[in-house]
């Protein structure tokens, strides 16, 4: 009897040595789960108070202010300006534009690169370059110079324009974000008086 009351003892020791374990795994697991919730809901309260917006570049305005084609040699000369506006409509954050590079081109063939430094947007606030292109003459085959003319014909000259920029900005506690604006749009003009015809060429989501 004395054997059998120690083996009973020592099986319900190991019992309440394991059942502890098993109570202190579930209160970890709980408590993991409670901070993991309690975070979320931090990180949805400051989403839904601060309500972060991802700034954007567009085109707002263009003037075509000189065409000409010199049919004798094939070549084309233009003088055109792009206003490219960098928008941040965060009312609690600065947003920072860093690497923007667009490549305009004509009939397929690019004609100008227009870069700017990094340079910072105050909160709701936006900041607007002005991108004056002055080409030199740009040789012209038999195809892009009757594509040209058919322009002048129907009144409408296009210009292809892509590239984009790198934005950064803070939100909050949530820390900083990073975001890619792309622009991929064709701009048009009017060959009878040059003038640009408004169209939606951003890099916001639709």
């Amino acid at each position: 009897m004395p054997s059998n009351s120690k083996l009973s003892s020592s099986r319900s020791a190991r019992d309440g040595r394991r059942n502890a374990l098993v109570w202190c795994g579930v209160i970890i697991c709980t408590l993991l789960t409670l901070a993991v919730i309690i975070a979320g809901i931090v990180i949805f309260v400051g989403y839904l108070v601060m309500h972060p917006r991802v700034p954007y570049v567009s085109v707002i305005n263009a003037q075509l202010d000189r065409i000409q084609i010199d049919h004798f040699n094939g070549f084309l000369e233009i003088h055109v300006t792009i206003i490219i506006r960098a928008r941040n409509g965060n009312r609690l954050a600065h947003a920072t534009f860093l690497h923007s590079n667009y490549t305009l081109s004509f009939e397929g063939e690019d004609i100008a690169q227009l870069v700017a430094p990094a340079f910072e947007v105050n909160k709701n606030s936006s900041v607007d370059f002005n991108y004056e292109v002055q080409s030199s003459p740009i040789p012209l085959g038999p195809e892009q110079a009757d594509q040209v003319e058919a322009g002048f014909n129907k009144d409408l000259i296009t210009f292809g324009l892509k590239g984009g920029a790198r934005v950064r900005w803070k939100v909050g506690r949530l820390g900083p974000l990073e975001f890619s604006c792309h622009l991929d749009c064709r701009l048009h003009f009017h060959a009878s008086n040059l003038s640009y015809v408004p169209s939606s060429c951003t890099s916001k989501a639709k």
